[in-house]
C-alpha cells in the first residue's frame, strides 16, 4: 500500500519541478528585496538542515524560532523538519517571561532568532546555554549567523521523509486566559489540512490564475501558518511577499498585488478607518450610490489599499460585523468569513459565494464533521485535528468526546444547508443580576459596526445589566480634547446605545457605553498576540471604577 503524501514529499516536488519559480520575496529596507526561488529556498534549507543534523539532537527535538515573518522562518522551519525536528515558534511581540516559559515547556534545544521589535526586553528569556542562530535580519546578537552557517555546510542530500504521526509543530495558543498550552500537530495533519486549503484557494481563483500573498500575520498562530506557509508548500504555486514594517505596510501590499489575502477583524475594521480619516463615512456612502462614479470611487479606494487585484479575500479569528463585510462588497472586495482554530489546524468552515450569509461562517471544508451538543457546543472532527496538547493529556481528556469529536467551546447554530452561525463563546458568557446568560460577541460586533468604534468589550458579571466599553477608532483619539468632537462623540455613542439596545433582548440591554482612556494594545497587554481582547485584563483595570458609573446613571462615561 502506497503512503500518502506529506508536505515534505511535496516540497521535494517543487524543488525539481519548479527550480526556477519565485518563491520568496523578503524586503530588505531601503526599497531592496531578495528574491529566493524553490531551488534557492530549498539550498538554504538543506545547509541548514545538515548543520542541525551535525548537532546530535535526539529524533523530534523541538527547535524554536522567535521572529517577524521573514523568508528565514520557512527556511528554517523547512531544516527543522529535514534535521528530524519539531517546530516551536514563538509570537514575536511575546514578553521575556512568555518566551522563558515556552522555551522550557518545550524543551527546546536550540532558538533561532530573527527579526525583532522587542528583543532587548526579550533576550532575557532566553537561557544563557541554550544555543541560537541569527537570522540575516536578526537584531545584532553574538550568536552565530544564518548565512556564515550555510555558507561553510554542504547541503542535505536526498529526500528525508517523515513519519505521518511525527509531530511537525507545537502551536502555543497566545493564552488570552492562563498560561499558553503547547498543542501538538502532526504532519499528516499539516498536510491534509494543507492540501484542503490548496483546493479551496485553486477553485475560488481558478486553476491558472496566479496566487499572490502577502505574509504579514503571526506565523506563530496557525491562520498564517496554515493558509500562507503550509498552503503555499503543499501548492507550489503561491509567491509569498513579506511585509518589513508597519511604516511600509501600504507599500509591501502594493509590490505584492495580492490575489488572495486574508487578514483578521480588528485590521479589516483599521483599513476600512484609514479610508475614512481620507474621506468622511457619509460622503463616501454617497458616491459609491452614483452609478459610473461609484464604481471608479470603490477601484480607487481599493487600489489605495493595494487590493484591487484580490480574487479571494477572508477573514478569520474572530466575529467580523455583518456591516463591514458588506462594506467591502460594496467596493467590489468579496470578503469572506471563515472558521477555524489552532487545534483543528484553522481547517474548519469557509463561506463561499453561493454559501454566506450575515453572521455565519460559512460550511464545513471537505473531510469535515460537524453536530452541535446538547448544550449548543460546536463540536468538531477536522483532517487538521490535534495530536494532543504537549504534556498534557488531562485536558485531552477534556477536549475530546468518546468518538474523537473536538470540543471547540465556541456555541452555535447550524441551517438545513450546513452553514454555521456562531452564538458565543461558553467562556465568555456572563451572568448579570438578572440571572440570565449574556453573549458578550454578537453584541461586540454591533458596536464595532459604527465608524466611530474600533474595538468594544461587553462586561458586567453580577451587575444590574450589562456595559460596554469601546475604544474610539484611531483618526478620532487624537483630537477627543476638542470639545466640539467630544460633544459629537458623546452624541453619536448615545444614539448608537439606543440602536443597540433596540436590537436586544431585556436582559441583554446595555446601561452605559464606557470609552476606554487609551487603545487596548500587545504592548499593554490588553490583547493578545493575536489580537483577541484580554476581558479579565481589561475588566480588572476598571473594577475600582464600575459600580460608580452605574451609580451615575449617565448613557456615556469618559474614563
Amino acid at each position: 500500500m502506497q503512503r500518502s503524501k506529506l508536505i515534505l514529499d511535496y516540497v521535494y516536488e517543487h524543488e525539481a519541478a519548479h527550480a526556477d519559480s519565485l518563491y520568496l520575496t523578503q524586503p530588505l529596507g531601503g526599497g531592496q528585496v531578495a528574491n529566493y526561488t524553490w531551488k534557492q529556498t530549498l539550498d538554504q534549507a538543506r545547509r541548514m538542515a545538515a548543520h542541525l543534523k551535525a548537532q546530535g539532537f535526539e529524533p523530534g527535538a523541538r527547535m524554536a524560532i522567535l521572529s517577524k515573518n521573514c523568508a528565514h522562518f520557512f527556511m528554517a522551519e523547512l531544516a527543522i523538519w529535514m534535521a528530524g525536528g519539531t517546530t516551536v515558534a514563538i509570537f514575536p511581540t511575546e514578553t521575556a517571561e512568555t518566551v522563558r516559559y515556552v522555551l522550557e515547556h518545550s524543551g527546546a534545544s536550540l532558538l533561532f532568532v530573527g527579526k525583532l521589535d522587542t528583543w532587548e526586553q526579550q533576550k532575557a528569556g532566553v537561557a544563557p546555554g541554550l544555543p541560537c542562530i541569527a537570522f540575516p535580519l536578526a537584531p545584532k546578537t553574538d550568536y552565530p549567523g544564518w548565512d556564515a552557517i550555510v555558507a561553510k555546510t554542504s547541503p542535505l542530500a536526498g529526500q528525508v521523509a517523515r513519519a505521518a504521526d511525527d509531530v511537525a509543530m507545537l502551536l502555543y495558543t497566545s493564552g488570552s486566559t492562563g498560561t499558553p498550552k503547547g498543542v501538538m500537530h502532526s504532519f499528516a495533519a499539516a498536510t491534509r489540512a494543507a492540501e484542503g486549503f490548496v483546493a479551496h484557494i485553486e477553485k475560488e481563483l481558478g486553476p491558472d490564475h496566479p496566487i499572490r500573498m502577502l505574509s504579514y500575520l503571526p506565523l506563530a498562530h496557525i491562520y498564517e501558518r496554515a493558509l500562507v506557509e503550509c498552503a503555499s508548500l503543499v501548492g507550489g504555486r503561491a509567491h509569498i511577499f513579506f511585509a518589513e514594517s508597519l511604516d511600509t505596510f501600504v507599500h509591501d501590499l502594493n509590490r505584492a498585488r495580492p490575489t488572495c489575502f486574508v487578514s483578521v477583524p480588528r485590521l479589516w475594521l483599521k483599513f476600512q478607518q484609514g479610508v475614512f480619516t481620507k474621506m468622511p463615512a457619509k460622503k463616501l456612502d454617497r458616491l459609491l450610490g452614483i452609478p459610473v462614479i461609484g464604481r471608479l470611487v470603490a477601484r480607487k479606494v481599493l487600489k489605495g489599499l493595494g487590493l484591487n487585484e484580490v480574487r479571494l479575500a477572508g477573514s478569520g479569528s474572530a466575529p467580523i460585523p455583518a456591516e463591514l463585510i458588506d462594506w467591502y462588497r460594496r467596493l467590489g472586495l468579496n470578503l469572506m468569513e471563515g472558521y477555524g482554530m489552532t487545534e483543528d489546524f484553522a481547517y474548519s468552515h469557509t463561506s463561499t459565494p453561493s454559501l454566506t450569509a450575515h453572521g455565519c461562517v460559512g460550511a464545513p471544508m471537505a473531510g469535515v464533521q460537524v453536530r452541535i451538543s446538547d448544550e449548543g457546543e460546536i463540536l468538531i472532527k477536522s483532517p487538521g485535528q490535534l495530536v494532543g496538547y504537549y504534556k498534557r493529556p488531562d485536558l485531552d481528556a477534556e477536549v475530546f468526546t468518546e468518538d474523537g469529536f473536538f470540543r471547540t467551546g465556541d456555541k452555535g447554530e447550524r441551517r438545513p444547508d450546513g452553514v454555521l452561525k456562531l452564538t458565543g463563546r461558553l467562556k465568555e458568557l456572563f451572568k448579570t443580576a438578572k440571572g440570565k446568560y449574556v453573549a458578550p460577541a454578537p453584541i461586540e460586533n454591533k458596536m464595532n459596526a459604527h465608524p466611530m468604534v474600533e474595538m468594544t468589550m461587553v462586561s458586567g458579571v453580577g451587575q444590574p445589566s450589562a456595559y460596554a466599553m469601546v475604544v474610539l477608532a484611531e483618526h478620532i483619539r487624537p483630537r477627543v480634547s476638542d470639545p466640539a468632537l467630544r460633544a459629537e462623540v458623546q452624541n453619536e455613542m448615545a444614539q448608537l446605545l439606543k440602536t443597540v439596545n433596540n436590537t436586544l433582548a431585556d436582559y441583554e440591554k446595555l446601561q452605559m457605553i464606557v470609552i476606554a482612556p487609551e487603545p487596548w494594545s500587545i504592548e499593554n497587554g490588553c490583547l493578545t498576540p493575536t489580537m483577541k481582547i484580554r476581558r479579565s485584563r481589561i475588566e480588572a483595570g476598571v473594577a475600582p471604577q464600575v459600580d460608580n458609573w452605574y451609580a451615575m446613571g449617565s448613557s456615556v462615561h469618559w474614563v
